[in-house]
């Protein structure tokens, strides 16, 4: 079982656990429109971030990635936050919460950034995107999304910025069709030409008569996009692109496929410590330190890429027999030198794979460590990034 799938095994018995000591002290999960589409096809649920989602259905975890990379799915991500904001201080007030520039974003494009803290460690990781009229719209994780949309409040107040916010994530439902044949499927149901929006672009258009925002992004390493639209559409178009042979992908597909192309999961990968920080992870390409705003965790990401001492974030494959799991020790010289923070098989490489944290000097690729699987050390090796890079879109 996946490292998302496990985590989510771990926050249903912690629930489970909570509900009998005091059965009126904790909420019961939410569930997306798309449960009982869910349950229907038999999908295994779990909670995870609050919310009832699909492990896997029938077919399991690694048809179901096997399928995304060689034809095309899709994922039920109703759960994700989606704020809006408008006014002349949108993008002053999106530069002053994300390490990214948004000022640099052209109209219709979107960007990947992260919300830190003050220490530098990462709270979240976002997607923002830049449209007319001084309107931005932010795409969050479902855990943190009370309390991103309480920092922009929380920030606009501070320096009376001149915003109006909007959270929308109720009335908006969200759906990810991703693979190679993504963007032929999609374009069967809409008049928009798809292949005039580049990665990390989105546009407005129809989608079998639905208004949707179509952006060119998703968490898979393939092509594919990610639909936003009204939430009280949300079956008739899950129901439209599966009858239309998107295959339903669960939360164990979507973590292995974002580990092949090693993207980081928010929380385990990269977290809110100064010591799991963005910069040493190795994304610093989305810190704009010289931006020209006081970002949040602005001064601690500045030590940060001055020190060169410190963990870095390595990605690595098993050499031997054996499966890495998070927080499994990473071994030099029988020293511990690190930690796995997310493990799996990855059924596109035919390899047991891994990202984890290892004293700085120890990240470079080729580099030959071990981990402790059941107390026996096990070889890994560390692999240049990303583990699966998917073919240039033709489109």
């Amino acid at each position: 079982m996946e490292t998302e799938a496990i985590k989510a095994d771990v926050m249903q018995k912690k629930a489970d656990e909570d509900r009998r000591a005091d059965p009126s002290a904790v909420a019961e999960p939410a569930r997306t429109p798309l449960y009982d589409e869910h349950v229907n096809l038999g999908a295994r649920m779990v909670e995870f971030g609050g919310w009832m989602m699909p492990v896997q259905y029938g077919k399991g975890i690694i048809e179901e990635h096997k399928n995304v990379r060689a034809n095309v799915g899709i994922f039920d991500t109703c759960h994700m936050g989606e704020f809006v904001i408008t006014g002349s201080d949108a993008a002053r007030l999106c530069n002053t919460l994300t390490t990214n520039n948004v000022a640099s974003l052209n109209t219709n494009q979107a960007q990947y950034s992260y919300i830190c803290n003050d220490d530098g460690g990462v709270s979240d990781d976002c997607i923002v995107y830049q449209f007319p009229d001084d309107q931005n719209i932010f795409v969050v994780n479902a855990a943190p999304l009370k309390a991103d949309y309480a920092l922009l409040e929380a920030l606009a107040n501070r320096h009376s910025m001149d915003v109006k916010l909007l959270n929308g994530s109720e009335e908006t439902g969200k759906l990810d069709v991703q693979g190679p044949a993504a963007a032929a499927l999609v374009q069967k149901h809409t008049d928009t030409d798809l292949s005039s929006i580049k990665f990390f672009w989105a546009r407005w258009g129809e989608v079998a008569g639905v208004h949707c925002l179509i952006s060119r992004t998703g968490y898979t390493g393939e092509d594919g996009f990610e639909l936003f639209f009204p939430i009280e559409e949300t079956v008739k178009l899950w129901r439209l692109f599966v009858e239309s042979g998107a295959e339903p992908s669960g939360l164990g597909a979507r973590d292995t496929l974002r580990l092949e192309a090693s993207l980081p999961l928010s929380g385990s990968d990269i977290a809110a410590s100064y010591n799991r920080n963005p910069i040493w992870a190795g994304f610093g390409r989305f810190i704009k330190l010289d931006k020209g705003v006081d970002f949040v965790g602005r001064e601690a990401l500045q030590r940060a890429a001055d020190d060169q001492g410190g963990e870095r974030l390595i990605n690595f494959h098993i050499t031997e027999r054996g499966v890495p799991r998070a927080h499994y020790p990473i071994m030099k010289d029988g020293e511990q030198v690190g930690e796995v923070t997310s493990g799996s098989y990855g059924p596109s490489l035919d390899k047991y794979i891994g990202m984890g944290w290892v004293k700085a000097g120890l990240h470079q690729p080729d580099t030959e460590l071990e981990v402790m699987i059941r107390e026996k050390p096990v070889g890994i090796k560390v692999l240049p990034r990303p583990m699966y890079k998917k073919p240039k879109i033709e489109a």
